[in-house]
C-alpha cells in the first residue's frame, strides 16, 4: 500500500486557541507525561493500564518523529496563561494492528489531564489540529478509535465531525471506529 505524506516539517507548527496553546513536544515534557499516562483516569479507556516509563519514553519519540517523517503528528496542550501541561493531542499512523486495518489516512487522539476534564480542553483543540489538518491532509478524511465505553470521547469526536464507522478490536477490547470528512477550505 502507498503511503500518502505530507511534507514532512522540522516540528509542529505552534496554534494559539482561546485558552491553549499547541506546540512540539520536548524533551522535558517527559515528567508531565509520566505523570499524566500513569493516571488510571487517563489509560482506563485507552491502554487500560499505566504506561511504564519506558513506554511513555518512547512515545515521547514517536511524536516527535511523526513531524519529521509524516509531517503530522502530536502537539502538547498547554495552558496559555500558565504555561502548565494540559495533555497531548493530534494525529499519527499508529499502523493498529487492527481487521480491518485502519489503513494510511490520518487517526486523530487527544488525552487531557484528569484535573482539566470536563472544561472542554478536548474539544478547543481538536477544532483547531483539525482546521489545520484540513488544510494540509492528502486523504479525504481522518479517522478516531474508541473505547465504546468512552462516553465523553465519543461526543468530542461527534462535535468534531465523527461519526461512526464500523467496530472492530483492539488490543483484546471493543472498538469504535469513527470517521471524518476532510472539511474543505471556504
Amino acid at each position: 500500500m502507498a503511503i500518502k505524506r505530507i511534507t514532512p516539517l522540522v516540528e509542529a507548527p505552534e496554534i494559539e486557541t482561546e485558552r491553549t496553546r499547541l506546540r512540539a513536544h520536548r524533551l522535558d515534557d517527559f515528567e508531565p507525561m509520566i505523570a499524566m499516562w500513569q493516571d488510571e483516569a487517563i489509560v482506563r479507556h485507552i491502554t487500560g493500564r499505566p504506561s511504564t516509563s519506558n513506554e511513555t519514553w518512547s512515545r515521547l519519540l514517536r511524536y516527535i518523529g511523526h513531524w519529521h517523517a509524516l509531517g503530522f503528528g502530536y502537539w502538547v496542550i498547554e495552558d496559555r496563561q500558565t504555561g502548565h501541561y494540559l495533555g497531548e493531542a493530534g494525529f499519527a499512523d499508529f499502523r493498529r494492528n487492527m481487521d480491518p486495518p485502519l489503513g494510511p489516512a490520518p487517526e486523530a487522539g487527544w488525552a487531557i489531564v484528569s484535573s482539566a476534564h470536563g472544561r472542554g480542553f478536548a474539544t478547543e483543540v481538536m477544532l483547531a489540529a483539525h482546521a489545520w489538518m484540513d488544510a494540509h491532509n492528502p486523504h479525504g478524511h481522518t479517522l478516531c478509535i474508541l473505547d465504546p465505553e468512552h462516553r465523553s470521547s465519543r461526543r468530542v469526536a461527534e462535535k468534531l465531525g465523527y461519526r461512526h464507522d464500523y467496530d472492530s478490536t483492539f488490543l483484546g477490547a471493543p472498538t469504535t471506529v469513527m470517521k471524518r470528512q476532510r472539511v474543505p477550505a471556504s
